[in-house]
């Protein structure tokens, strides 16, 4: 018999059209359901003094879903970086636990802070996945040190290693220190900021697969059943301090000068101003809380170039009629380094913060 008539066709399954319609409607369906129905089966519990671990914050999802639980049980919540989640601290000497002792109210402010959560990418955090923060009292913290130099402004094009890309503006403003990454890439980017199935698909790489993608962590855990992490649940709340709580001098940390950036054509200031005003159009009730960086860590030019640059915002804040708290700086010893206290200074600019945010 000829070839041609033994193979008619190849091993591969062909589908009627009524078959794939069927395909598609179960993919569209499960597309839609799959992340609402993991929200019923992954146990998240706030505990007291809460805040994301930090392996996990670049898990926007979990940021997402805290965020809703947070609005829901806090009356106040406190946005910023790594200064509101607490390096050199336990969770139990961070600036939102001292709020909460010094007002008498032990579940009063609730913490949302994430690590390396510069301007650019706490905006875009906010406007993707805080939505549920509406008509909320928000402490917002403002970090100059994000303008402390063009590298941290992002407007270096030699330095691409940043933290939080999925979160910066992925066309414009135009990122110097993000013009290499693909335009696919920053496509793809989009679409997860949009859809739940995609933001879900991040979580599980994220929370449950080492920070990979599923198909690569299967490669190199060939004989482990590819379902078996799902079944770990989410790590506690972080209570752990990512460095020892050493003042800044004793940590060989020397003066710096700072070279501040011009706040007209920095990137990360006007990144700020949006993200207080689209929590304002929210209907949220925003207090910013300025620094206080470590003016200690200071040469004396670079001290007075920040001074000009405190001026500033605290100028804008003023305008807008923005309540806020623009605090001296600490004693020297209650600073980490140069932006991060350590318990005693938090628990200081706690007091600062319940006499000025009533």
């Amino acid at each position: 018999m000829d070839t041609t008539d033994r193979i008619a066709f190849s091993n591969s399954i062909r589908l009627s059209a009524g078959q794939w319609s069927c395909l598609a409607l179960f993919m569209a369906a499960f597309v839609l359901i799959a992340p609402r129905f993991w929200n019923q089966v992954e146990d998240f519990a706030i505990e007291p003094n809460y805040r994301i671990p930090h392996e996990l914050s670049q898990d926007y999802w979990l940021f997402e879903r805290y965020a809703g639980l947070a609005a829901q049980k806090y009356d106040r919540l406190i946005l910023g970086d790594s200064v509101v989640w607490g390096e050199y601290v336990t969770r139990e000497e961070t600036l939102s636990r001292y709020l909460n002792h010094s007002s008498g109210q032990p579940e009063w402010y609730g913490n949302l802070g994430i690590g390396a959560a510069h301007p650019l990418a706490l905006s875009g955090l906010i406007v993707h996945y805080a939505s549920s923060i509406a008509n909320k009292d928000v402490v917002l913290h403002c970090n100059p040190l994000w303008l402390s130099s063009p590298k941290t402004d992002l407007q270096d094009e030699k330095f691409t290693d940043f933290n939080h890309p999925r979160l910066v503006p992925q066309f414009f403003p135009r990122i110097p220190s993000y013009h290499k990454e693909e335009v696919s890439h920053r496509l793809g980017v989009l679409v997860e900021q949009r859809f739940d199935f995609n933001k879900w698909t991040n979580h599980l790489q994220q929370a449950y697969y080492d920070r990979t993608d599923i198909p690569g962590w299967t490669l190199e855990h060939p004989y482990v059943n590819p379902v078996a992490p799902l079944t770990r649940g989410l790590p506690p709340s972080d209570n752990t301090r990512r460095y020892l709580p050493e003042p800044w001098n004793k940590r060989g940390l020397t003066k710096t000068d700072f070279a501040w950036v011009a706040m007209e054509t920095s990137l990360q200031w006007p990144a700020f101003q949006r993200a207080v005003e689209t929590l304002q159009r929210r209907g949220n009730r925003v207090f910013v809380l300025v620094g206080p960086l470590n003016e200690h860590m200071m040469t004396p030019a670079s001290l007075e170039r920040y001074q000009k640059v405190k001026a500033t915002i605290k100028a804008w804040l003023v305008n807008r009629k923005i309540a806020h708290l623009v605090p001296e700086a600490l004693p020297s010893e209650h600073y980490a380094d140069a932006s991060h206290p350590l318990a005693a200074g938090y628990e200081a600019i706690a007091r600062q913060v319940i006499a000025a945010h009533k």
